[in-house]
């Protein structure tokens, strides 16, 4: 089929796309016609170097991926209800890199059907209905996650999708920015301020005659602006959620599979064993797969509903060979030790970028998922939005490094490459960064809000910002 010119191809695009699908660099978007490896390319064959495609786990197009979902569909692809080699293998090596107590899997298309899944399991297992969830999560774009989704909630203009009266928020514990911070809490745990916020939803919903149904949080929050949890938080959540009778949820589908560097899993970082575990994105390098795994007893308690579970292309034979072999390539290369080794890289000549710049407050991050969060003020911690905005343009245009911002405020720089990213990529984008860093005292930049400054903090070390109305 003849390739189209850019124009055509955008043209096509704005007459039979929906207007709420979104592009990257959307002023002067990319038309990305091949990709390998952390590396993609226009149609004037432009490489790009890609820090934020965590879709791509093992890297874009890997031979080895590509082969062995074209040999599978050459043979058969079908549904799961017929006997089947690769959906028992790719269940059983998920669940060799689990706690020994989640090893019952059910295998889906999406990030968002794995974690409506959860829900339906975590309800037939309880009986109850009262979510928590957390501020600035998301969960995936169908209606059961949007409900316990405040990151897309909170930007919705028409008022159609209000959060339901089961879903209870609690703060995200960023110790950075959120409602304790290290600044005016110095020496205190920071992990069990933020816990007992939990601990007192709990409190709420036995106090109106329910019980918790569960809590689903990313391992490490993403959309909150890459935000690492304070030591131990998740184990006090966890036991506060299930002294009410609920279940624990992580929600992995951005963070698995060895991202994080030092474990497979994300929550193996805090120290806990959840009741249910959601993955996606990564476990198929681009193909639609995921999954749910849990323990006997709620896939019991699922079985016993009468209910039966069917899903049409979950677990088919094509997408588990494709899922078997990106588990295959993470092994193989060795991919979770190179995550640790660049990403600690990274965030070293971060820091040392950090000192440099007093444009960067703060840098977190385990493995390959890191965020630089900018500041207009490292006091006040005033987020940088516009200026992280000049800096994700300039580097796509300038430099044809791809990076992308998150968080409230848009300000958080995130780093998710393809796990094949290596320290000359990291060397590469903090040369580039100090470059257009540099550039900008010379720019004059509008806030994007209006900020109240009150003296909000109970031990005078900072200055709180509020947000307030546009």
């Amino acid at each position: 089929m003849e390739e189209l010119s850019k124009d055509k191809t955008a043209k096509l695009r704005d007459k039979f796309i929906g207007e709420a699908c979104q592009l990257f660099f959307a002023s002067d978007p990319l038309k990305i016609t091949k990709a390998k490896g952390q590396y993609m390319y226009d149609e004037n064959g432009n490489q790009y170097l890609d820090c934020i495609n965590n879709v791509c786990h093992v890297g874009h197009c890997h031979k080895d991926v590509v082969e062995a979902g074209y040999h599978q569909m050459k043979k058969l692809n079908t549904n799961s209800r017929f006997l089947h080699d690769n959906i028992g293998r790719l269940a059983e090596k998920i669940t060799a890199t689990m706690p020994e107590e989640l090893c019952v899997v059910y295998l889906c298309n999406s990030g968002s059907e794995a974690n409506d899944l959860a829900l339906r399991l975590a309800r037939h297992y309880t009986k109850n209905t009262e979510m928590i969830t957390m501020d600035h999560a998301y969960h995936g774009h169908i209606m059961s996650c949007i409900d316990i989704s405040p990151y897309k909630l909170k930007v919705q203009r028409d008022g159609v999708h209000t959060c339901p009266s089961n879903v209870y928020v609690a703060p995200c514990p960023d110790t950075y920015r959120g409602k304790f911070v290290d600044c005016d809490y110095p020496g205190e745990d920071l992990g069990k301020l933020y816990a007992d916020e939990v601990r007192d939803i709990c409190k709420v919903v036995h106090a109106k005659g329910r019980g918790v149904c569960g809590f689903i949080a990313e391992s490490m929050q993403s959309c909150g602006g890459q935000i690492v949890f304070p030591p131990g938080y998740l184990q006090k959540v966890y036991s506060h959620v299930r002294a009410a009778g609920g279940v624990c949820i992580a929600d992995e589908v951005q963070v698995g599979f060895g991202r994080v560097g030092s474990h497979f899993w994300a929550f193996q970082t805090q120290g806990v064993i959840p009741d249910i575990v959601t993955m996606g994105k990564p476990m198929g390098n681009g193909h639609p797969v995921s999954a749910v795994v849990t323990t006997k007893a709620i896939s019991a308690a699922f079985k016993d509903c009468g209910m039966t579970y069917f899903n049409t292309f979950g677990g088919n034979p094509v997408s588990c060979a494709i899922a078997l072999s990106v588990l295959d390539v993470i092994e193989r290369e060795h991919l979770q030790k190179n995550a640790l080794e660049v990403g600690n890289y990274l965030m070293a000549r971060g820091s040392a970028l950090m000192e440099k710049h007093e444009m960067i407050g703060n840098i977190r991050g385990f493995g390959l998922f890191v965020g630089f969060d900018l500041v207009r003020n490292r006091k006040t911690r005033e987020p940088a939005t516009e200026e992280a905005k000049f800096v994700v343009q300039r580097m796509k245009s300038d430099y044809k490094v791809l990076l992308s911002t998150d968080g409230p405020y848009d300000n958080v720089l995130k780093f998710k490459p393809p796990m094949c990213f290596t320290k000359q990529n990291v060397d590469d984008v903090i040369r580039d960064l100090d470059n257009l860093l540099g550039e900008i005292p010379q720019h004059k930049f509008e806030p994007s809000h209006r900020w109240t400054v009150v003296d909000a903090s109970p031990l005078g070390s900072r200055v709180m910002l509020l947000k307030s109305s546009l």
